[in-house]
């Protein structure tokens, strides 16, 4: 395996995740002015990162998280496969008592290892794995980036990270992921297996 220096960021805050609404793929938001600052916050304490390359999912409030490192004449790619997942007929819905007993029902069955279940209408963490691979081997395979920056979603992050860590998708909910939060995921070239140096770290927040 190639060298590689993954650092994976959640999205900044958006009005979906400050007012409390279960924000999917379908929902193509912006940053809040929090999440504006937090992305700010992030640029300057990563800006001397010698970043190769930049991946981000298709939607805004990714590609707006890392708009200074683009300026900065970083390259950019973007790629709907690292979308977040799709929650379904609960995308976009306010979060509330019953909605969180549903999620948290779904959440243990994923746990107990059933992850093809998935909210009606939408995607199950086996459909998001299977649509992230590609893009992933993608990065993989690319000799020249050794140091890549990877903006993406909640549940999407945890699912890549269990799928670089080559754990089983029922593992995910250990990785935590805050607004902004850092995970750096490292590799030696001798070895075809990442580790974590960085769990979710919030320390430039």
């Amino acid at each position: 395996m190639i060298q590689k220096n993954l650092y994976i960021i959640r999205h900044g805050e958006t009005d979906f995740n400050k007012n409390g609404f279960l924000q999917g793929s379908s929902i193509n938001s912006s940053l809040n002015d929090n999440g504006r600052k937090q992305a700010e916050l992030f640029f300057r304490a990563y800006a001397d990162i010698p970043f190769d390359k930049i991946y981000t999912s298709a939607l805004k409030r990714s590609l707006q998280s890392v708009q200074a490192f683009a300026e900065k004449g970083i390259s950019v790619e973007q790629y709907a496969e690292f979308n977040e997942i799709n929650w379904g007929k609960m995308e976009g819905d306010k979060l509330n008592p019953l909605s969180w007993i549903k999620l948290r029902s779904l959440a243990k069955k994923w746990a107990d290892g059933y992850t093809s279940e998935s909210i009606a209408g939408g995607e199950s963490p086996d459909d998001v794995a299977k649509r992230q691979k590609p893009v992933i081997e993608l990065i993989l395979s690319r000799k020249e980036e050794h140091t890549v920056l990877i903006c993406m979603h909640g549940r999407a992050l945890r699912i890549l990270i269990c799928q670089l860590l080559k754990l089983p998708l029922d593992q995910m909910d250990q990785f935590k992921h805050n607004n902004l939060g850092l995970y750096v995921l490292t590799n030696n070239e001798n070895q075809n297996q990442f580790i974590i140096t960085k769990n979710n770290s919030t320390s430039h927040l």
